[in-house]
């Protein structure tokens, strides 16, 4: 690697960390960066994994520091999407690319809608209705989702806010603390079984993990200083442009 690929690695990952501590999706430009080094897609994919353990380990301490949550909080969430996780990272993916991605993005567009359209449901803590411990329906989807974020991660992050906030009930802010931490959980296993794979590159994941690191500690100082309503901006920015990626508007304006 040259010292200017080193240098867009490390931005990179600041950019990202940020990103992800807020709303989700950066793996979509990190994968994309980390196969333009020459990594091959699988590896690329397990590489990432390092700087979303490292990020998240980052932003769910500053959380805990600022108080925005506690562990008893969050572990029960943790359980499905654990399992879901190890299953895919350790199955091959059925289903084409590019079928997924128009999946992924009508599901972010219908978020992306109910952030313009019901922005309350985002930013207010449903204290009656928190639910710590997921019903089945929230199994379910929660298994899904770690299944999803064991194959790609890209995106993962927007699905865990949407079943944090309209499924159990809690703002913005504090959805993104436990995000954080379930993120963090599922991705030692999910890490785990690419690196038994020799599908890991230590070396560019750790330079990519200190700027995601950096970023992380940003954000988590900013969702709690400025509030749900900022994070809300944050999201609606990044629903939009991920959305705009999967429907492959960039690919035909830049082809």
């Amino acid at each position: 690697m040259t010292w200017i690929e080193i240098t867009e690695l490390i931005l990179l990952g600041i950019f990202v960390g940020f990103v992800n501590t807020l709303s989700g999706s950066g793996s979509l430009l990190t994968l994309p960066f980390l196969i333009s080094l020459g990594l091959p897609a699988n590896i690329a994919n397990g590489t990432n994994r390092i700087a979303i353990l490292l990020q998240n380990l980052v932003g769910v301490s500053s959380f805990k520091r600022q108080k925005v949550f506690e562990f008893k909080e969050a572990i029960w969430l943790t359980v499905p999407t654990i399992i879901g996780a190890v299953i895919g990272a350790s199955v091959a993916v059925k289903i084409s690319d590019t079928v997924m991605e128009r999946i992924i993005a009508v599901i972010l567009v219908v978020m992306f809608i109910l952030l313009i359209f019901k922005p309350q449901m985002w930013l207010k803590e449903q204290a009656k209705d928190l639910k710590t411990k997921p019903n089945f329906v929230q199994f379910i989807v929660l298994f899904f989702v770690g299944i999803y974020g064991g194959f790609i991660q890209a995106g993962v992050g927007l699905f865990l806010l949407a079943g944090l906030v309209l499924g159990a009930g809690f703002d913005l802010v504090k959805a993104n603390a436990i995000k954080g931490f379930i993120i963090l959980l599922y991705t030692i296993f999910a890490l785990s079984v690419f690196i038994y794979n020799d599908s890991v590159d230590f070396k560019i994941g750790l330079i990519l993990a200190g700027g995601n690191m950096l970023g992380a500690f940003v954000a988590s100082k900013f969702a709690v200083g400025w509030g749900p309503k900022f994070v809300r901006y944050v999201l609606l920015v990044v629903l939009f442009l991920a959305a705009l990626k999967l429907f492959g508007v960039f690919d035909y304006f830049f082809n």
